[in-house]
Order: C-alpha cells, then structure tokens, then sequence
C-alpha cells in the first residue's frame, strides 16, 4: 500500500487532489493510505518518515514546502517529493532536497497521473519496503529485508541487521502487526524471524545467521509450511 502525504493549505487544491488520487486509485488499482495536512510546519511536527510520497505545496503560511522538505532530508532521504505550485521557478529548486518533479497549478489530471507514475516507477526500482520504529531519540525507518530478527526483551525490542543491533521500544505483538507476513514469523512470544535469513532448523531452535533462536513447540509445524514456501521446496 502507498502512504501518501497531501501537504497543502488551499482547500480547493487539497480536495482536487484528493480527487485525483482516487480516480488513480480506480484506474490503476493501486491501494493507497492518504493523509492530508494543511501547513509545512503542522506536517513537519507530526512527521516521522511514516509516507512513500509527499505530495507538497511550495507556498504555504507558517511554513513553505521547501523548507519543510529541506526538514523531512535530514531525517528521510527516501521519500519521494512532487512540489505542487503555480511558478515553476519556485518548483525547480527542487533540486536542492531531491525532489522528483513538480505540478503546476491550475493542476490538470494528466499531468498529475503522469508524475504520479514516475513516483511509483521509483519506489519499485526500490523494490523495498520500510518499518518505521520509535528509538530513543525519535524514530528511524529500516529496510525490512535487512532485519534478520526482532527480540522482545520486556517493554524492550532488540531489532538485529546486517549492520547493527537496534533497540526500540514498544511490544512485538504490535510491532507484528507492521511486517510483511510473508517474510516475518513468530516463532516464539519473544522472537521474530526473517524468513530470509533462516539458515536451518534444529530440534529446539531456528539458525538465523549463525544464531540459534527458540522455537516453541505449538509454533514449530506452521513454521515449517511457511520455510517450505520460502525455500520453495
């Protein structure tokens, strides 16, 4: 599902674009979570690398889009921006916070589709998908492919990658609720594992990385059906 932004304060605009994008929705049968906001500074206070794309007016009252953008790079250099304005040479700065395009106003919807697309186009070069988790000094987005396995550890979560350990806080069933169920599986009421990243199984435990994890009994079957399907065996 795309996580979308619409970052703008005229109500005429924001509804014309929230049209649109539900008319994309229809015509290419793309799932989409929209949330609108009305000012750089309102979206910027409440942003914590949580969107795919950022749909953002240029001129806005407290806060103007490129300064809100310059903002969301210091803490998201993945998100993809489109600038919504009427003077382009406001737009092509955009540069300067990688930006992807700009729309200008009065917005037509092909022009809109077309930028629309090369979003899309971009996030699937990607081909990944982020989990945002609370750390101790805010929060921070990880590619899920490179998590090899999530430890509960009380009101504790130990999130294990190819480059570090990362601690967060929160409880893993929740956090369960956010991964990909095709990849992730619960093998344990204090683990998580990466399908990926599963080496081999023994009696009592799962091998991730070299790591032997446990595994409970009630879950070791459905566990087993899903590492099949993984290793397409």
């Amino acid at each position: 599902m795309l996580r979308i932004a619409v970052v703008e304060d005229q109500s005429i605009y924001q509804e014309q674009l929230l049209d649109y994008l539900q008319r994309f929705q229809k015509e290419n049968q793309v799932p989409m979570d929209v949330q609108t906001f009305t000012d750089g500074d309102e979206f910027i206070n409440k942003y914590d690398a949580q969107f795919d794309i950022i749909l953002m007016d240029v001129q806005m009252p407290l806060m103007d889009g490129m300064s809100a953008a310059e903002e969301i790079r210091k803490v998201d250099s993945k998100v993809v921006i489109i600038f919504i304005t009427n003077m382009a040479q406001y737009a092509i700065k955009g540069y300067a916070v990688d930006a992807l395009d700009y729309v200008l106003k009065p917005i037509t919807y092909y022009a809109f589709s077309e930028r629309l697309n090369k979003a899309i186009n971009r996030l699937g070069k990607r081909e990944v998908e982020y989990l945002t988790i609370k750390v101790k000094n805010g929060y921070t987005r990880l590619d899920m492919s490179e998590i090899y396995y999530i430890e509960s550890q009380g009101h504790k979560l130990l999130l294990k990658t190819k480059d570090a350990t990362i601690e967060a806080s929160g409880a893993i069933k929740e956090l369960e609720k956010e991964l990909n169920d095709d990849w992730f599986f619960r093998i344990h009421r204090s683990y998580l594992v990466n399908l990926a990243h599963v080496e081999g199984v023994k009696d009592k435990g799962v091998i991730v990385k070299g790591e032997e994890l446990p595994i409970s009994r009630s879950n070791r079957k459905p566990f087993m059906e899903a590492l099949v399907d993984q290793w397409d065996m």
